[in-house]
């Protein structure tokens, strides 16, 4: 292999604006020759993209793909809402999102450096370089999860204003309840729920909110003080917790109510288990 010097690296990181790391294989695949190094790097479009990396991306799309046995969930960001709704950057995100099931990266830093299956002399993190310098935005991918599906569980899953919103609902005691489980992803997406049940609750936002109650009901008669208290957490844990939602679908139920009703009209011991919620921008 090419003896590289650290002044010639250094010398092509200032030129070109790219990583180290990057730059030393440019020169090796051009054996020591700075223009030839170059060369290769705009070719793969990370000497122009790099000037975008620092612009803010607080638009983009969350896309997922269900294959046999996992689900797979990506964000990928971009500068404008416009250029969100490409068609070449939508398709970028539906082909990540169909990797990532197959490939199972374990973080994104893991998956950026995969070759990309649409074209595997690059790498995703080559190739999202290149969308860069064609689209002309900067263009991020801050998350990525596997959701590994359990047997006797159904899921459902709901995208909403066009991949600004996904979410998923695990659904215990039957393979069948697809469409049950997509109407209860459909009341995550519109209720935001941020805990499943009260329990999930974590004992210093209980306290925090039992602080905030016990201002709201400073001088009343310490009798009735706790019973307040209790209707209040209570009250709260109805605004945040899924299963102790009002159904949107029939505000007269709780969801978890909502899922007993279900287990009885098809025999089953139904139980949601589990639940997730993306929104475009919430890393950032």
């Amino acid at each position: 292999m090419t003896n590289i010097a650290a002044q010639s690296v250094k010398q092509l990181r200032d030129r070109s604006g790219v990583g180290m790391g990057k730059c030393k294989d440019a020169l090796v695949e051009a054996d020591g020759d700075i223009e030839k190094a170059a060369e290769i790097l705009r070719k793969k479009g990370l000497a122009s993209a790099v000037k975008k990396e620092g612009r803010e991306t607080k638009e983009g799309t969350i896309a997922f793909f269900e294959a046999d046995k996992d689900i797979s969930l990506l964000e990928v960001n971009a500068e404008t809402d416009f250029v969100a709704k490409n068609e070449r950057f939508q398709k970028f995100t539906k082909d990540l999102a169909e990797q990532i099931a197959k490939t199972k990266p374990a973080s994104v830093e893991g998956f950026l450096k995969e070759s990309y299956d649409i074209d595997t002399s690059l790498t995703i993190d080559e190739y999202r370089n290149l969308l860069i310098q064609s689209i002309g935005e900067n263009i991020q991918i801050p998350r990525l999860e596997i959701i590994h599906k359990k047997n006797e569980s159904s899921y459902g899953i709901y995208s909403h204003m066009g991949g600004k919103i996904v979410t998923i609902v695990e659904i215990s005691g039957s393979t069948n309840e697809e469409k049950f489980a997509r109407d209860l992803a459909m009341h995550v997406a519109a209720a935001a729920p941020e805990y499943l049940k009260t329990d999930d609750i974590p004992e210093a936002v209980k306290r925090k909110e039992e602080e905030i109650a016990r201002v709201q009901i400073k001088g009343k008669p310490e009798n009735i003080v706790e019973i307040i208290l209790i209707g209040k957490i209570k009250a709260f844990a109805e605004g945040v917790c899924l299963l102790n939602q009002k159904y949107v679908k029939d505000p007269s139920l709780s969801v978890e109510k909502v899922v007993q009703n279900r287990s009885k009209e098809i025999n089953a011991n139904l139980k949601l288990t589990c639940f997730w919620r993306w929104k475009v921008g919430e890393t950032i």
